[in-house]
C-alpha cells in the first residue's frame, strides 16, 4: 500500500492536504508532537469521507509530502467526535524487527488522548488494537473503486 506522510515525528504541526489531489491547504499547531510519521493510505476513503489514516512506525526520517510503501501490521481503534476514524499502524516496505508492543500502544494512546487539548470542543477516544488480519481487511473494505 502507498502512504502519504502528512506530518512528520516529532513536529507539533499537523499538515492538511486535500487527500485525493494531494494539494497542500493549511498548517496548524496541535498539542503534542507526534511520535511517529503520519499520514494517509492513497486510493482509501474511510467511515468519515478522509482517506484511511496510518501511523508509520518507523525510525527513518519521513518528510510531510513523501509517499512510501508500506505494509500493515496493526490498527487502532478510534473515535472522533462520536465518528470512528481509526489509524492503520503500518511499517515501510522491507523493514523487519517491528512488532506492535505495549511501548508503541503506550506511546500512540498517549498522543491520541492528548493531541488535540487545545480544542476544548474535540472528543477523541483511543479503543482497541487489533492484529494485522483486521487491519488489512479494514483497508480492502475501504479501497476506492
Amino acid at each position: 500500500m502507498k502512504v502519504f506522510v502528512e506530518n512528520e515525528e516529532g513536529s507539533s504541526q499537523k499538515n492538511m492536504f486535500d487527500e485525493k489531489s494531494l494539494r497542500f491547504k493549511k498548517s496548524v499547531t496541535v498539542s503534542r508532537p507526534y511520535p511517529y510519521p503520519y499520514g494517509f493510505i492513497l486510493n482509501t476513503t474511510g467511515g468519515d469521507g478522509d482517506n484511511v489514516d496510518c501511523f508509520i512506525l518507523t525510525d527513518k526520517k519521513l518528510k510531510s509530502g513523501d509517499t512510501v510503501d508500506c505494509e500493515a501490521i496493526g490498527m487502532m481503534l478510534q473515535k472522533e467526535d462520536n465518528k470512528q476514524d481509526n489509524n492503520i499502524l503500518a511499517i515501510l516496505e522491507g523493514e523487519r524487527g517491528v512488532a506492535l508492543n505495549d511501548s508503541i500502544r503506550s506511546r500512540l494512546t498517549e498522543f491520541i488522548t492528548h493531541v488535540f487539548d487545545h480544542r476544548k470542543d474535540k472528543t477523541v477516544e483511543v479503543g482497541d488494537f487489533l492484529d494485522k488480519n483486521s487491519a488489512e481487511a479494514y483497508i480492502q473494505t475501504h479501497l476506492d473503486s
